[in-house]
């Protein structure tokens, strides 16, 4: 199947703790249904001193269930995704305008 989110897409979280919070997908892992959203789902993780880095506390973006996630229009509005053929080629499209995404 298609994929409606991909890497870059900015999108908006619906539900859980950061909802209403936007973001550009950095990472997205179809075989668990999760992606990793900038700024979005952050966890503080201690990670030990190494002769690469400092140490201590550092956040990272933890992952977020997609059925949590929104393809933003450019509106700024959440759109569902959709598909249709076009030149030959099957395009994404937002629902709310009709634009080629």
């Amino acid at each position: 199947m298609a994929a409606k989110l991909k890497k870059g897409d900015k999108v908006v979280v619906l539900a859980g703790k950061d909802k209403g919070k936007q973001g550009e997908i950095t990472a997205v892992m179809p075989k668990d249904n999760k992606a990793v959203v900038d700024g979005v789902n952050v966890a503080i993780r201690h990670t030990k001193q190494s002769q690469n880095s400092q140490g201590g506390r550092v956040a990272k973006a933890m992952p977020i269930d997609l059925s949590n996630l929104a393809l933003m229009d450019k509106d700024g509005k959440a759109t569902r995704v959709g598909f249709r053929m076009e030149d030959g080629g099957k395009v994404r499209f937002a629902k709310t305008t009709g634009d080629v995404i």
